[in-house]
This record gives structure tokens, C-alpha cells and sequence, in this order.
């Protein structure tokens, strides 16, 4: 008798139930044309799946590949683009921009700063990605997602007149997230905003984002390696793109870099002929004024911090002193002047203080259990996410009044590094790796629209997970030696766990967070359909959880994990 080895019984279990009735419907759901239907309701709910018709990001991804040689081509692409859609590169000078870029922190620092611009009194326009629930998220007036009939509205404008006049122009639509650029500009210059602030989508030089023409400051957070195989495999060819988005003459900051991606963007603001300028540490802002707080929590976010106070007061003296020349900078040894601290107003440590960044660093309590999330998705910011859990967990702990149990509810997509990501978790002393799809319920109704993803299959994103498993079971010495146990009573095998090891693979979000609470979670309620039963042997495998004071769940490795999670534990976020 022929014995299949572990990795080959693992994939032939998991396309035996993918095929089976459940999944298959899900799957052909989730692999449904994309044609538009061509007379739309017009509502909310029509506009994203519209909307998801464009979602071609990993094509996109293989068109900038392919372009590499020439990737002037993809700003040229979207200037007609924007061009189609009635707005032209001239209109955008009137946004007031601060365009901001960088591997990790870019989003934080943006937020920081868009907060405290609005604390001045100005009505701000903020474009981040992606979004974690709902999509509107990714377009802000005044901190908050634009309402489900402004995204609407505006959308089918937007659509309407690229759709219109595709035919001229080889039937071309612009993609997902070049769709969602132009809505964004569209949507703030309607609404009148006093700025725009500007998270880059990938890179910079080369971003679609970079139409911009004269932004009145630029930003570059920490960098890193990602998304190699667009901006290239080292830090130094990551620096020259992100430094593309420096204009002449445009003051531009920087946290500190590493020495070698430093004076890249060193060489690149000469080039260029922006004056940049390298943040201060933010405990030199606290000696002048005392401690500043910050509503977002980690060390991580110090340098982005102090970013965000260099950003917002040049944007302010551009606003009202528009003639005064910047501080005289002080001489780095890097050879880059380090920007001045300042004496930060009270608007300014308010803002900094009260800034809200979902998804990232953020702490959620439904006593007995607390979930941190965090969008890590980097070795250098899954580093920093583990310094936060690590000191935020064992805070708790040592009031909890009995035995917590630790839980790792991980997922990475696309060309992540899992395995380092996942190395650096292994000291975080879990009691269970749990590892799921960025899937948020096996039901096909009941996962949103805004939460469709069409580039990957089911299938594929089901072996990622199987893969991650043993990567954590190699990582933390417990590689097994046995084919999956099947532990779903009856012929749908949708959990599988090895012997003799705390890990386990679920086909959904929603699946993972009921074994995960054991029916503990007061926000959390799972009742009829979507409960997923597992056999004996794993309801007795999670006695911890059911007896634990307290059960700390981090929630890492994907922003859109974290996304559907919060789908699930913040009704609010869906509202």
C-alpha cells in the first residue's frame, strides 16, 4: 500500500474539500466575472461591486513588472486616466498636499499629522491604503470615512466618465487602486478641503499618487524591505524610489535611516533640488516641553510622531507665513541637516495624544479576552509589533489573577517573508499558532463586498496557511511527523491539526475567533450556520482556553486579517 508523505496527504486533502458542495459554491462566488453590470442601482452596495471589476491589483502588479524598463509609462497612463475623469495635474496644486511615503509608519504618520491639522480648525482630506472593513475608509474628510452615499455619489461620477469614454482609448479602465487615487482628488476637490494628506501606495517615484506636482511638504518614514520585486531587492533601491516623490524647491523630512538608504535619498533631494531635512528624536521635543503622550502605542511610533510634528508645522508656517524661510537646520554627521525640535502648542501634543489609527498597535477588551492587533506585515515592523505585545501582554498579565493563555492568530499574502515573520514570533510564548485565510465567513452571503478579493483562489490561500503551520511548527521545534487529523465531524474536513502540537488551520476568520474564545467573548456571538463543530478531541485540546483568567490573542501578519477580525469584534467598524 502507497503512502502518501505529509505535505502530498495535506494538499490532497485540501483539494478534496475544496470540491466539496460548501466550497465550491464559495469558490465560484469568489471567481465570478467581473463585468460590470451595466444598469446599476446606483447605491452603496453597487459601487463597491463595481468597484471590485477594476480589483486587478496583482495584474497591475505584473503590468509594473513588465514596465520596468520603461515606468514613465504608468504615470503617463495615469495622468489620461485622470484626464478622462475631468480633472486635470494643475487642479490638484489646489489640494495643499503633504505626500508622505516609507516602508513602515507611513499610514501612522499620516494620521498623526492629519489629526492635528484638523485640531487647527482646518478641514482635511486624507487618502490612505487599504482599508480594513468598508473601502470608503480609504478616503477621509475631517478623520472620518466618507458616508456610504458620498462614496456613491461620487463614485459614479467618477466611473461614469472613464466608462464613457474607455471605448476611445482601447476599452483601457484604470485599476483598483488608480481608480480609487482619482476618486480620492475628485472627492476632496468637491468637498473643498483646506489639505490633502497623502499616504503613497507602493514606492513612490513611480506611484500613482506621484502626479502630484507641488506638494507643500513630503515625508519619508522608516524604511525597509518590501514589494522587492517592484521596488528592488535592496534598501538602497527601495530609498531611490521612495525619494521620487520629492519636487523641486518642496521642503522634505525624513526619520533616520540607516546610513547606506540615507544617502540615497540624500543623493536623490540634491538631484532634485528639495531641501531635506532628518526628524529629530522625540524625546528632544519632550526636554524643551515634557512628556508628549500618544494615542498610538508601541516605541515604533516615536520616530513617526516626530515626523508628523515637522510635517504639520511647515505645512502651517507654508499656510500662514508662506514667505518665512525654514529653521536653520542643525549639521548631521550623515551629511543630511537635521530639522530643529520646537517648542510643540497645545493643539499640536492634543493631536498627537488623541490620533486613532485602527488595525495598527490597537488593543481591544472583551474581558476575559483581549485581542492586540496589529497590520505588521514586514520583518522590521512584525519587530516592532512584538516589542508592543510582548510589553502590552505582560502588563495584563501580571494583574490577571490566574493563568492566561497566549494565542497567535496569523496570515501573510502576497510575497511576504512568512517564515522570518513568523521566526521573530516564536519567543511570544504562545500557547496556540492559529492560522486562517483572509477569508472573514465559509457562508459566501455573509462576507462583504468591500472584503472581496479576486486575485487569489480560495485554494491558494488555503496552502499559504497550511504552509505557515509548518513553518511555525519547524521554528518552534515541533515539525511533525504525521499526516493532518481531520477534526470537523462529518465528510467536510474545513479544520486540520497535527499530533502532538498546538497549531491549527481554519477556513475563515470567523472560524478561528470561536475556537479562539470558546464562547467567551461577550461581543462576539456565533450562533446557527456559522457555527463550524469540531470533534471531541479538539473541544478537549482547548481546555486552556476555557479555564484561562485571561486569553491574549495578537492578531498579525495582514492588515486585511486584521480587517475581517474587526469585522467581527467591532460592530461599529461596519457601521
Amino acid at each position: 500500500m502507497m503512502v502518501r508523505s505529509p505535505r502530498v496527504f495535506e494538499r490532497y486533502l485540501l483539494a478534496a474539500f475544496l470540491h466539496r458542495q460548501n466550497w465550491s459554491n464559495f469558490t465560484t462566488l469568489r471567481s465570478s466575472s467581473t463585468k460590470a453590470a451595466r444598469l446599476p442601482t446606483m447605491d452603496y452596495q453597487d459601487a463597491v461591486c463595481t468597484l471590485n471589476t477594476l480589483q486587478t491589483n496583482a495584474s497591475a502588479l505584473d503590468q509594473v513588472r513588465r514596465e520596468r524598463g520603461n515606468p514613465e509609462l504608468q504615470l503617463q497612463a495615469m495622468k489620461g486616466f485622470l484626464q478622462r475623469s475631468g480633472l486635470t495635474v494643475e487642479e490638484l496644486d489646489h489640494l495643499n498636499i503633504i505626500h508622505v511615503t516609507g516602508t513602515k509608519g507611513k499610514g501612522s504618520t499620516c494620521a498623526f499629522t492629519e489629526h492635528i491639522l484638523r485640531n487647527y480648525g482646518f478641514r482635511t482630506g486624507f487618502y490612505s491604503s487599504p482599508h480594513l472593513v468598508q473601502v470608503r475608509e480609504r478616503i477621509r474628510i475631517d478623520g472620518r470615512p466618507i458616508s456610504k452615499e458620498l462614496f456613491t455619489k461620487y463614485f459614479w461620477q467618477v466611473y461614469s466618465r472613464l466608462d464613457e469614454t474607455k471605448d476611445a482609448h482601447g476599452g483601457t479602465m484604470p485599476a483598483y487602486f488608480r481608480f480609487l487615487t482619482i476618486l480620492a482628488f475628485h472627492v476632496f476637490l468637491q468637498e473643498k478641503v483646506d489639505l490633502a494628506v497623502i499616504e503613497v501606495g507602493i514606492g513612490g517615484a513611480y506611484d500613482c499618487t506621484n502626479i502630484i506636482r507641488k506638494p507643500w511638504v513630503c515625508g519619508v518614514s522608516s524604511l525597509g524591505i518590501d514589494h522587492t520585486s517592484i521596488l528592488g531587492d535592496t534598501i538602497e533601491k527601495i530609498a531611490w524610489q521612495k525619494g521620487g516623490i520629492f519636487k523641486p524647491g518642496v521642503p522634505a523630512f525624513t526619520v533616520k535611516q540607516p546610513e547606506g538608504p540615507m544617502t540615497v535619498l540624500q543623493e536623490r533631494a540634491e538631484e532634485i533640488g528639495c531641501p531635506l531635512r532628518v526628524c529629530p528624536d522625540l524625546e528632544e521635543y519632550q526636554a524643551v516641553n515634557g512628556p508628549l503622550r500618544l494615542g498610538l502605542a508601541g516605541q515604533h511610533q516615536h520616530s513617526n510622531a516626530s515626523l508628523a510634528l515637522q510635517l504639520s508645522q511647515t505645512w502651517l508656517k507654508h499656510r500662514c507665513l508662506p514667505n518665512e524661510p525654514l529653521p536653520s537646520p542643525v549639521e548631521e554627521s550623515t551629511g543630511v541637516p537635521l530639522a530643529p525640535p520646537f517648542q510643540p502648542s497645545p493643539i499640536m501634543l492634543k493631536g498627537l495624544e488623541y490620533t486613532e489609527w485602527p488595525g495598527r498597535t490597537q488593543t481591544l477588551r472583551h474581558d476575559p479576552v483581549t485581542y492586540f492587533l496589529d497590520g505588521a506585515h514586514t520583518t522590521r515592523s512584525m519587530l516592532a509589533c512584538v516589542h508592543w505585545f510582548t510589553e502590552a501582554a505582560a502588563q495584563q498579565e501580571r494583574t490577571a489573577g490566574g493563568p492566561a493563555v497566549r494565542v497567535l492568530l496569523f496570515n501573510a499574502t502576497g510575497e511576504r517573508d512568512c517564515a522570518a515573520m513568523l521566526k521573530l514570533l516564536v519567543p511570544c510564548h504562545f500557547d496556540f499558532a492559529v492560522f486562517c485565510p483572509n477569508i472573514t465567513e465559509v457562508l459566501p452571503s455573509s462576507n462583504a463586498v468591500d472584503q472581496q478579493n479576486y486575485n487569489v483562489t480560495v485554494e491558494n490561500m488555503l496552502t499559504r496557511c497550511l504552509d505557515n503551520q509548518r513553518s511555525w511548527r519547524i521554528l518552534s521545534g515541533e515539525e511533525a511527523r504525521l499526516g493532518p487529523e481531520l477534526l470537523i465531524p462529518g465528510s467536510l474536513p474545513l479544520v486540520t491539526e497535527q499530533r502532538r502540537t498546538d497549531t491549527m488551520v481554519f477556513p475563515c476568520i470567523l472560524s478561528a475567533l470561536q475556537w479562539i474564545s470558546q464562547g467567551r467573548d461577550p461581543i462576539l456571538k456565533v450562533t446557527g450556520e456559522h457555527i463550524i463543530p469540531v470533534q471531541p478531541a479538539v473541544a478537549e485540546k482547548a481546555q486552556p482556553l476555557r479555564e484561562a483568567s485571561r486569553i491574549h490573542v495578537l492578531v498579525a501578519g495582514s492588515l486585511h486579517l486584521v480587517g475581517g477580525v474587526l469585522k467581527h469584534l467591532d460592530p461599529s467598524s461596519a457601521s
